[in-house]
This record gives C-alpha cells, structure tokens and sequence, in this order.
C-alpha cells in the first residue's frame, strides 16, 4: 500500500525545506557581500531570464506535461513503453536546451537590455557578463526536472526536492572562498560561475537513482514513439501559459530597474522569502497531488479526483493562511535576522520588510495555483490554465505600473498579488464547471478556525516581538515562536481537522521514539 498523500507531501516538504534553509544562508552570505548595490542588482538580473526559462521549460511544464503520460503507462502496465517515452523526452531536451544556450550566449546583450532596460555603463557590462556564463545554466536545471518527473512518478519525492540544495551550496562555497581576496565585478563572477557549477551537481546526484528506478533509457529523437506525441502537444500549451508566469516575473525586475538602484535587489530578497511557503506548501501538495490525480483521471475515477482537489485545498490553507499573517505582522523582524549583516543595512531591512508585507497578501492565492491548475492537467486540459495566466498576467503588470508609481516597488509586489487572486478565483471556478464543486463538507468550518488562529497569532506574536530590547535573531524567535504557538493551540481547540492531523502525527513520531 503507498504511503498517504500527507506523508509524501511532507517528504517533498523536507526536501524543499533543506534547499530553501541553505538558499537562506546562501542569500545572507551574499548580503553580506553585495548589499543592496550595483553588483547585486546585476547579479539578480543576470540570473532572472536563466531562472525564466528553467521555469518555462523545466519543473512544473514539464510535470505537467510528462508525468500524466508517463504514470498512466505505468498504471497500464506499459512498462516498456514508459522507458521509451523517457528516453527520448530526455534526448529531445539534450538537443533543446544546448541550441538554446548557444543563442543564449551570443544574444547576452540583448537579453540584459532586455531583463534590466533601466541599466547602463558599467552595471549594464557586468550584467552582460554574467548572463553568458549562468545561461547555460538553465539547461542543466531542464535536465533536472526530467530527473524529477521520473522521481515523482515512482514516489520518490524528496530526493527530487532536496537536490537543489547543491546548487546552494556551491554558491555559499563559492562566496566563503573568495570572499575575502575579491569584491565587486570580479567576486559577482566568480558567483556566477559557482551557480553554473552547482546546477550540475543538481543533476549528477539524480541520475543514480533516476537510471536505477527506468532500468534502461532508449535515447532517441523519434517523435512517433508511443506518448512522445501527446506529451508534446500537452506540453506547447503549458509552456506557453509558463511562458506568461515567467513574463510576469521578467516585469517585476524591468520595473524595479526603473524605480531606482536597489530596488531589483529589494524584489529578490522579498521574493525569497515570499516563495518559501508556497513552495513548502502549495508546491509540496500539488506534486505529491499530480502523479494521484493523473492515475485517477486514467480510470475515470472523478469522485475521487474531487476528493483529493478538496484535501489539498485544505492542507494549503491551513499552512499557507497563517504563512501570509506572518510575513505582514513580522517582516522586519524576519527580515533584519536573516539579511542584516554587512553591506544589508536597518534601512535596507525596513525597505525590504515592505516589499515582503506586500507580497505576503499573495502567499495564500500562490500557494493553491498550482493544485488546482494539477486538476486541469490531469483532465488532460492544459489550455484552461494558459489562458487565465494571460488574464492574471495583464492585471498584474497594469496594476504594478500604475501602483509603482506612487509607492515605488512595494506597489510592484502588489500588482503581483492583485494577478494571484484572480488566477485561483478563474481556476476555481473553471474547475467547478468542469467537475463540480471541490469544496469539503467542513470547509466553511476550516477556514474560520484557520482565519480566527492567524489573526489572533499575529496580533501575539507581534506583540511579544516587539517587547523589551532584543536582538534581531531573538525577536524573530519570539515573535514566529508566540504565533505558531497560538496558532497551533487555537486552530486545535477549535477542531481543524489538519491541526488535528498533525498533531496526531507528532504523538506517534514521540511515541515511537
């Protein structure tokens, strides 16, 4: 019998958790070193498109796309027939992503004017440099996402989610060991070639058990294998609904170039912290959630689809909620205990701290996108989600650009949060024509108790933050300890059937220790 949806959405949790903690570190060593100035700027622009395109191409196109041919094969018993469609979507990528990298390259210029228009001199130079060495770098994170649908598939999630670590790691490494002999330009290359390096390592520490789990890859280019075709046709919509996402992203850095120097940074660091739980939550849920649907949707077993939207549902907001109250209650706190050392400033951090609270409103609507949109793929309709990413897109970018003005890059991230929430309220309510409502009998019920527990657990732990002369790090421990205490304790009392659940999980694992 497979291990609970719950159960394998903790282990993607865990290897997610592990690669944002050393992505924290990593980001806090380069605060340390670059601050909020030019370098910096150059840094997270250079690195925008690679991670763009990896986005577009890779993890969660690809998914969507592969997995679904590839887990009804398996449910079929086509086993043959899964090895084939895997190697030659792996050698389709080989071919596409080395043309890509050479075009990449010699188009360096035109891709940093671009990404950062409001760059010049010698900001716009280094910007250009780095895009040539960390383009390539997309190709290897492509390859690793082809790792991670085969790893997903066969329920082997938190080797997929915790191999990003090492492209952490070798950024930290790379700054620790020239840190301190160079500064400026010459260490933003040389971090630059680290992030080349470690993505792939990201890929090397896969493939041992990705080969072990396929036994033998057919490597190929011939498109009338069986699935080749269908993966292709499923996955052109999808990438095109990515590519949109990701012109969204590519926005928020051509705007925050024009708001002034720092303000590409500032998104950066905000962003970090803003994704950590919709990828801890809503990326967890919904991977675990797509190789399940899938095989449903295979047997016609739509009643249980529905069933495993709604429980997702729940678990997302159960987390994602309170995530959202904490980020808007804590954020200097968080914000000054992880980033403030070195070049990153208090000011740095109050600046910072506004853009996080701006971006936490989204963190909810975030952290749901992805299941829902898991609903359509496994129905086999990726053009739905396509076409409300260009209505959400449209109105973030609108709304960014007319918010900016006034209130700088804070309104930018909330331009961002406005396209969120249309996009799960247009996802929603396509799904419910489609299959009917996913909602669970207790839902109304969940979300009051979720609602009531973060409230009163940011208005507490807000308060004990801010009492008495602490430092950054202990404020930052008080203030996120008080509320998933209250947090904890209120949604408990109240019934929620998820604290419930994890609090029954917790008895058993001090049990049977």
């Amino acid at each position: 019998m497979p291990p609970s949806q719950g159960r394998l959405a903790a282990r993607v949790g865990a290897g997610i958790l592990l690669t944002r903690i050393l992505g924290f570190v990593r980001e806090r060593v380069f605060a340390h070193y670059f601050g909020n100035g030019i370098e910096a700027d150059a840094f997270r622009a250079a690195l925008r498109i690679p991670n763009a395109i990896r986005n577009l191409l890779g993890e969660g196109t690809l998914s969507a796309s592969f997995i679904p041919v590839y887990a009804g094969m398996l449910e079929r018993g086509e086993e043959e027939e899964a090895r084939r469609l895997a190697g030659t979507v792996a050698s389709l990528l080989i071919i596409l992503t080395a043309v890509a990298a050479l075009i990449g390259i010699g188009l360096a210029p035109f891709i940093t004017d671009f990404a950062a228009p409001g760059f010049e001199g010698y900001q716009r130079d280094l910007t250009v440099t780095l895009v040539k060495i960390m383009f390539p770098m997309f190709g290897a994170l492509i390859l690793s996402a082809w790792c991670l649908g085969i790893l997903n598939t066969h329920r082997k999630f938190f080797l997929s989610y915790a191999a990003p670590a090492i492209w952490n790691v070798a950024q930290i490494g790379t700054l620790i060991a020239f840190g301190s002999r160079m500064m400026g330009a010459s260490l933003a290359t040389a971090l630059a070639w680290g992030a080349l390096g470690g993505g792939v390592l990201q890929i090397a520490i896969q493939l041992p058990t990705v080969l072990k789990l396929v036994q033998r890859i057919h490597w190929g280019l011939d498109l009338d294998v069986p699935g080749v075709r269908a993966v292709v046709r499923a996955w052109i919509p999808v990438v095109f609904g990515a590519g949109v996402v990701q012109v969204s992203s590519v926005i928020d850095t051509q705007l925050g170039s024009l708001v002034g120097s720092g303000a590409v940074a500032k998104i950066g660091y905000a962003q970090l912290l803003a994704i950590l739980p919709v990828s801890l939550f809503g990326v967890s849920v919904a991977a675990v959630a797509l190789p399940e649907l899938s095989r449903e949707a295979a047997t016609d077993a739509s009643e249980s689809l529905k069933v495993r939207l709604a429980h997702g549902l729940r678990q997302v907001t159960f987390f994602a909620i309170p995530a959202a109250f904490a980020f808007a209650s804590l954020a200097p706190q968080i914000v000054g205990a992880l980033f403030q050392t070195g070049a990153f400033d208090a000011q740095d951090t109050a600046m910072v701290a506004a853009v996080l609270a701006a971006y936490s409103i989204a963190v909810p609507a975030q952290s749901s996108i992805k299941l829902l949109a898991s609903g359509h793929y496994a129905l086999g309709d990726t053009r739905t989600p396509v076409l409300i990413a260009v209505l959400s897109v449209v109105t973030s970018a609108s709304t960014a650009f007319l918010l900016m003005r006034s209130l700088g890059v804070v309104g930018i991230a909330l331009g961002a949060s406005a396209g969120s929430y249309l996009n799960v309220a247009l996802n929603g309510l396509a799904l419910r024509r489609r299959i009917g409502s996913v909602s669970a009998p207790d839902t109304m019920r969940s979300m009051s108790s979720t609602a009531i527990g973060a409230i009163l657990a940011s208005w507490l732990g807000a308060l004990s933050a801010g009492l008495g002369n602490q430092g950054l790090w202990l404020s930052a421990a008080t203030g996120l300890g008080t509320f998933a205490l209250v947090y904890a304790s209120v949604t408990l009392a109240l019934g929620h059937p998820e604290a419930k659940r994890v609090a029954n999980a917790i008895r058993r694992s001090l049990q049977s220790n």
